[in-house]
């Protein structure tokens, strides 16, 4: 992609945490970003707002990733506003951590639903319908490497989106389109700080060589990378972006 002028961007998750942060350096790339979210309309709302505030261009998009249905709205509704789509960033995801043994079926089925699933929607439907040159993005996580105890289910999805990965960036033969995906490790948002206790949250940050926790802005920064232009040759990879913890 020599130029994002005029290019298009579907961020899932987007109304906080990596997926915010992901819509604003994207934003500032020079795509048009479609910020997507579930409930948080205000928040994503906002982020419209800070975009649009900052020279850039930007619209929401509600859509529950697990609904294939809703999916297809979401890049119906980018077509017929923009015209097409070239990069759809799957960010959006859940994380409820057990031990397997103590794991019910309900925390098992909605991980699958929203973080195996709902890259799922969103991989078929840019495997159909991303313009030619495009990018696709998805998130894994260092957990699939580290395999810490309670994280069994939110891995196990983790790594089928590896998986998927890997294989679509084949299927796409032909069609200079780009499938990679981005394993953080911890990072300083909502989704990684709640319900952790001080220590558990210390110890993360003293696992990496460098001494801290991600920031979004860390992960934003890849993903810029594997979209823009110096990343076109970048294809069917899993980039650990995690400060060297693994």
């Amino acid at each position: 992609m020599s130029s994002t002028s005029q290019k298009v961007a579907i961020v899932t998750g987007a109304s906080g945490g990596i997926g915010a942060a992901v819509s604003e350096r994207l934003a500032k790339d020079g795509f048009t970003v479609v910020v997507n979210y579930v409930g948080n309309a205000a928040g994503a709302e906002a982020l419209v707002r800070k975009i649009d505030a900052a020279g850039g261009r930007a619209t929401t998009a509600q859509a529950d990733v697990s609904d294939a249905a809703a999916f297809v709205r979401m890049f119906d509704a980018a077509e017929a506003a923009f015209g097409g789509v070239d990069v759809l960033v799957n960010s959006g995801g859940i994380m409820k951590l057990s031990p397997i043994g103590e794991t019910d079926d309900a925390l098992f089925d909605q991980q699958v639903a929203v973080n195996l699933k709902g890259v799922f929607n969103g991989l078929r439907e840019a495997a159909r319908r991303l313009r030619n040159g495009g990018r696709i993005v998805s998130f894994s996580s260092s957990v699939v490497g580290l395999y810490q105890p309670t994280y069994g289910v939110y891995a196990a999805t983790k790594a089928g989106v590896e998986a998927m990965t890997h294989i679509l960036s084949k299927e796409l033969r032909g069609r200079d389109i780009t499938v990679n995906a981005i394993a953080p490790g911890p990072v300083a948002t909502k989704l990684f700080l709640d319900g952790k206790p001080k220590e558990a949250i210390e110890g993360a940050a003293k696992a990496s060589p460098l001494g801290r926790l991600g920031e979004p802005d860390d992960i934003a920064r890849a993903v810029s990378f594997l979209v823009g232009p110096d990343g076109g040759w970048i294809n069917g990879q899993i980039l650990r972006a995690n400060g060297g913890v693994i």
